[in-house]
C-alpha cells in the first residue's frame, strides 16, 4: 500500500510540474524596425493591442522592444505578427509590402534616404 501511495505522489508531483512550464509572465526584447517617435507610438500600441501583452517599450536608438506577456495567452510569434500587421519588419516576420505601404512616409524605414534624414 505504501508503494501505491508513494507512486501516485510521484505522478502528482510530475503532472503538476508540467502544467507549470508557461508562466503567466514572460520577458523578451525584440528587434523591431522603424525611425521615428511615430514609428514608437505604431509599434508600442500594436504591441499592447495583442492579447496578452501587459507592457511594451520600444526603444529609439537600438530599435529594440521590449514586452512582458501573459504565455498562457499570447506568444512571442503573435507578437511579431502584431508588428508586421502594423507595417513594422521583425527579424522573424517581415510586413507585407501593402502593410508597410501604408506607413507614413517619414516612417519608411526601408528607404535609406528617409533613415538617413532622421539622424
Amino acid at each position: 500500500m505504501k508503494k501505491i501511495i508513494t507512486i501516485i505522489c510521484l505522478l502528482f508531483i510530475a503532472f503538476a510540474g508540467q502544467a507549470q512550464k508557461k508562466k503567466k509572465n514572460a520577458k523578451y526584447t525584440l528587434e523591431v524596425d522603424g525611425v521615428c517617435m511615430m514609428c514608437k507610438k505604431r509599434i508600442e500600441k500594436a504591441a499592447l493591442n495583442t492579447k496578452g501583452v501587459k507592457f511594451a517599450s520600444w526603444n529609439l536608438e537600438n530599435h529594440q522592444l521590449t514586452v512582458i506577456i501573459d504565455e498562457r495567452k499570447t506568444n512571442k510569434k503573435a507578437v511579431c505578427q502584431s508588428m508586421a500587421k502594423a507595417g513594422h519588419d521583425t527579424k522573424e516576420i517581415k510586413a507585407t509590402d501593402e502593410d508597410y505601404g501604408k506607413l507614413d512616409a517619414c516612417c519608411k524605414y526601408r528607404d535609406e534616404e528617409v533613415v538617413k534624414n532622421h539622424h
